[in-house]
């Protein structure tokens, strides 16, 4: 069986379910979805799309941070829109987050996300 070290970061929310924030495998960090959730208060950052997708590229930083890492590592993200009209501006914010590195990302529509929000990224980072 392989090791697995669970990352927990207390600088991003606490997972809503039963998952942990990421997970350490194989030279790879494995983070779960996050969504736009104030760390300090739990409450949804939402009174705009850009604030959103900031929160939630602050709360993969945190976590990525706890494990030693930065975007820099980041090889491969999944994008969750709950309107495909929002991807310019999640795209711009995104660009200028993970600027210069270029993952392999997919980025898809779905009807609806946790708590209402309207973006949820999820990352993997190489380790090594």
């Amino acid at each position: 069986m392989p090791t697995l070290e669970t990352i927990i970061s207390e600088n991003a929310p606490a997972p809503i379910g039963p998952y942990s924030q990421a997970i350490r495998a194989g030279g790879f960090l494995f983070c779960s979805g996050q969504i736009p959730l104030d760390p300090k208060t739990g409450d949804l950052n939402n009174s705009s799309i850009e604030e959103e997708v900031g929160q939630v590229l602050a709360n993969i930083s945190a976590v990525l941070a706890a494990a030693g890492l930065t975007f820099e590592h980041v090889v491969k993200t999944t994008i969750f829109l709950t309107s495909i009209n929002d991807f310019p501006v999640v795209n711009s914010i995104y660009e200028s987050k993970l600027a210069p590195s270029r993952p392999a990302r997919s980025t898809v529509e779905v009807s609806k996300l946790p708590k209402g929000a309207r973006v949820e990224i999820e990352c993997i980072a190489m380790c090594d």
